[in-house]
């Protein structure tokens, strides 16, 4: 019945959408790849939003639902009829009458089935396509054939663009720079090579006075312009990618680029996605929680691996489970454990798949005292919340289903700001 409804509702929002589109004609740029497509979506949208009157995406509003009601405007009512009937009654009105609406939409597009993209891209035709990067274990691959079925999934966004469209492109990934070579389309590319078009140099941890990490700090080439950028309260390759992939589009729509890096320094970090937040005891905690796949999670171990510890500081790293990696899981989690131990002074696992990150921590010489291995993200938080020791830093990732946010929530300096802070507050998410 659930299922049914929501067709039905998909059904109906699309075909507002679609109207929508036509009656206000908004440029629409859309975000794709493996690999942080959220924070680029919001990086963007800091950018651009400097310039024009912009709506994005809202948290990861990404999919046949998700797409619709950001058109909209609207939050998702989840299985509530009467405020779906309400975000209806607002679709038509934005069709009947005459209203003030966005110059240009910045929508992130994702795929969790086959043919989940190329659905959209029947009636969803960009203006931008902005690629991240692609994993050699993508989120979801358990629900394609292989990887090359996951890359040529998203290509349909970028077969779809208009002829006089925009594509901007990781130049740092190999996948994304064979699907530029597809296309016909102007391009722009960013990256750490010097063969890209916008080139970030001297990539650096930022620390502030009491020597805390507190974000990153590079400067950005294009042609003969050299811009500073800081990023606060995010770390990573997620926060450097997606500021660069937002400058790049703001030269595309002739945004001066010092004003684009302007424009990131009160960027507010995306939840649940290598965000620093204060926690208990004077520690700092990386939330990386809002979902986790191997690429992503090699990226946050490196990062932590980058940071200066603090006196008698320990680097604690909790991980959850990674879903949906089918055939791959096993190995992938083993490697993940691997890494961890050349990075962490302790190892704490949350998930029955997870057992084998403490398997792979083990044989690569971790100290079996400084592995914890624990069924449930309650369960752990309860236990980290004691074991934390003065200046601490605690990296924290897991899968959506693993729900490592409470974790977070359990060890954060601030608990009653986790509904400001950290990813799936809702009633619907507390609930479950």
């Amino acid at each position: 019945m659930k299922l049914i409804f929501k067709k039905i509702i998909s059904l109906i929002i699309t075909c507002e959408a679609i109207l929508i589109i036509k009656k206000y004609k908004p440029k629409i740029i859309a975000v794709t790849g493996s690999v942080g497509k959220t924070s680029t979506k919001d990086a963007i949208f800091a950018v651009m939003s400097s310039s024009f009157f912009v709506r994005k995406s809202e948290k990861s509003f990404n999919s046949d639902i998700g797409i619709p009601l950001t058109i909209l405007g609207c939050q998702n009512a989840w299985f509530d009829p009467i405020k779906w009937c309400k975000n209806i009654f607002h679709g038509l009105m934005l069709i009947i009458f005459k209203n003030k609406y966005p110059e240009w939409l910045v929508l992130e597009v994702g795929a969790d089935r086959p043919g989940d993209i190329k659905n959209v891209t029947k009636w969803l035709k960009p203006d931008v396509v902005v690629l991240t990067s692609f994993a050699k274990v993508p989120v979801h691959i358990e629900f394609f054939k292989d990887r090359e079925a996951v890359i040529r999934e998203k290509k349909y966004l970028v077969d779809a663009l208009k002829k006089d469209g925009i594509l901007i492109v990781n130049g740092d990934d190999d996948d994304s720079l064979k699907i530029k070579e597809s296309t016909k389309n102007l391009s722009i590319i960013y990256g750490t090579s010097k063969t890209s078009d916008l080139v970030a140099t001297d990539i650096k941890n930022y620390y502030g006075e009491d020597e805390k990490i507190e974000g990153i700090t590079f400067k950005v080439v294009y042609q003969e312009n050299i811009v500073p950028v800081i990023i606060r309260g995010a770390l990573g390759d997620k926060s450097l990618y997606s500021s660069l992939a937002a400058i790049a589009l703001g030269i595309s729509q002739k945004i001066n680029i010092v004003k684009a890096g302007e424009a990131l320094i009160n960027l507010e970090a995306s939840k649940g996605r290598m965000r620093i937040i204060k926690g208990i005891k004077n520690t700092v905690i990386i939330d990386d929680t809002y979902n986790s796949s191997p690429k992503a999670l090699g990226s946050a171990l490196n990062t932590l691996k980058d940071i200066k510890k603090i006196n008698r500081a320990r680097k604690i790293t909790v991980l959850g489970d990674m879903l949906e990696l089918g055939k791959y899981s096993s190995e992938e989690h083993y490697k993940a454990g691997k890494l961890a131990a050349g990075v962490s002074d302790i190892l704490i696992t949350v998930g029955i798949r997870s057992r084998k990150i403490a398997e792979g921590a083990q044989d690569a010489l971790l100290n079996k005292k400084d592995i914890y291995q624990f069924e449930d993200s309650f369960e752990a938080g309860k236990y980290i919340k004691n074991l934390l020791k003065e200046g601490d830093i605690i990296l924290v990732k897991g899968s959506q289903s693993i729900r490592t946010e409470r974790i977070v929530e359990e060890v954060m300096l601030e608990p009653e700001k986790a509904r400001e802070l950290l990813v799936r507050q809702e009633s619907e998410w507390k609930n479950k």
